[in-house]
């Protein structure tokens, strides 16, 4: 897997908001939004896998 470049216009207090946050697991501010829309897609993708096994077995 490759990587890319994503550029993202955002206002001085969400930077602000995100250094903070950033700063309190000792990460910069784009390894903190890195892992943070990793773990978003994490979480979407088990919620989907757990719909799916439950729709496989009747339960919903």
């Amino acid at each position: 897997m490759g990587t890319s470049v994503l550029s993202l216009r955002i206002d001085g207090e969400l930077l602000e908001r995100l250094r903070q946050h950033a700063a309190k697991r000792g990460m910069s501010v784009q390894d903190y939004v890195v892992q943070t829309l990793i773990r978003d897609d994490f979480d979407e993708r088990f919620k989907t896998a757990v719909d799916e096994t439950g729709k496989f077995y009747g339960a919903t």
